[in-house]
């Protein structure tokens, strides 16, 4: 038996004016997905339980099959743990963005999508001049980078897992000091995202990101904090063999916790210009290898983030031709699989930010009857019958069905 789980980062929405009240979702065009719902199961999914912040981290544990309220401790870690970043029993692991800040407004939580060159360079000069034998800056992928801090105490661990952080994508466009870390101790994360503005604004990479009209990378900015998790394998869970294929170290660090083969696609960028073909190309031979392949796209959530409706438009249709066709087409040609195609959580373009409105999915192929819908969309998932109310239920379904 085959399966493929395909995530959209993002990707569904809420009606847009400038859309004839129609969501993106939509108005994409979007053949194989609505292929699948003309052959299998529509439904929605609360990948975010209660209580919790609709993150991406989050909810795409939940679909993994993994309990957030169980195994959830922290965006930093599960980025950590894919770049190779060991973290000791008193060490905490924060999300480091390179970010913009112009007056004192988050300009933008990318810092212009700095190259990876240009923030492996930064993070390096950070480390030099702010690091320690207690603090560590490492670089990750353009502006998502580590930063992780070796307590001194239990009880100061437990005051930075803690210590309130805003993710920086949330302020778009908002004063940033009333978003600064708060709570017990975070006066250290606030002194060094102080100090990091000195330190970067006197860099000769920023004078000419400057001079070229792009934005700098003008501070650090740390979130998503936490310690080690502790989950058992994939194939523990499920019986299951399997590879992830996504740009984003949160989700890589996801699979490689939980036992999955991280595959590297050339060109995969985690932003609009990513290697769609690649990525559905190299799920398909992840498939002929393995039982189970997760393949996620950060690009209609990046769209999402920067309010950007013909982008988010743009993202989704190449998710669904380059990826979900490729992986659909193969599987559907097999006589023992499953495909199922969702969105982690909503990324709204008119409020820029991740919220917790259940999430549309589509399941199709062996055993999995068919509902009645002939498209995708988040009203008609509404409209269905299929609730989950956990993104770890509807995965143990789409595999144990």
């Amino acid at each position: 038996m085959k399966y493929a789980i395909l995530v959209g980062d993002g990707m569904s929405d809420r009606p847009v004016p400038e859309l004839d009240n129609k969501t993106p979702l939509e108005v994409s065009k979007i053949p194989n997905i609505n292929d699948m719902v003309k052959h299998g199961m529509l439904g929605t999914v609360k990948t975010v339980p209660r209580g919790m912040k609709p993150a991406s981290d989050v909810a795409n544990l939940a679909i993994f099959g993994y309990d957030p309220k169980q195994y959830y401790k922290g965006r930093g870690p599960l980025e950590a743990a894919n770049i190779g970043v060991e973290l000791g029993d008193g060490d905490i692991a924060f999300r480091c963005n390179l970010i913009t800040s112009y007056n004192d407004i988050m300009s933008d939580y990318s810092a212009g999508h700095i190259a990876d060159k240009e923030s492996k360079i930064l993070m390096e000069y950070l480390n030099e001049k702010l690091g320690s034998e207690r603090i560590r800056f490492f670089h990750g992928k353009s502006y998502r980078n580590l930063l992780v801090i070796k307590t001194r105490s239990l009880d100061e661990l437990k005051d930075l897992s803690k210590a309130e952080c805003t993710p920086p994508h949330d302020i778009t466009g908002k004063k940033i000091l009333k978003y600064m870390p708060r709570g017990k101790g975070s006066q250290i994360l606030i002194k060094l995202m102080e100090d990091s503005r000195n330190i970067l604004s006197k860099h000769e990479i920023n004078k000419v990101r400057i001079d070229l009209k792009e934005n700098p990378a003008s501070m650090i900015w740390l979130w998503g904090q936490g310690t080690n998790p502790n989950m058992p394998t994939f194939k523990g869970m499920f019986g299951l063999d399997g590879s992830v294929i996504s740009a984003v170290d949160l989700v890589n660090g996801i699979g490689r916790l939980i036992g999955l083969e991280e595959i590297k696609v050339p060109g995969a960028t985690g932003y609009y210009d990513t290697n769609y073909q690649g990525k559905g190309e190299y799920a398909v031979e992840a498939l002929k290898k393995k039982d189970f392949v997760f393949v996620h796209v950060e690009a209609p959530d990046e769209a999402g983030h920067n309010g950007d409706i013909r982008a988010k438009i743009t993202a989704i249709e190449n998710f669904d031709k380059f990826v979900v066709g490729a992986v659909w087409k193969y599987l559907k040609g097999l006589k023992d699989s499953r495909v199922m195609v969702l969105s982690d959580h909503a990324t709204p373009v008119l409020v820029k930010t991740h919220v917790s409105d259940p999430a549309p999915f589509v399941m199709a192929g062996n055993l999995i009857a068919h509902n009645g819908f002939k498209v995708f969309s988040e009203a008609n998932a509404q409209a269905s019958n299929e609730k989950f109310k956990s993104g770890a239920s509807l995965t143990e379904k789409f595999i144990k069905i």
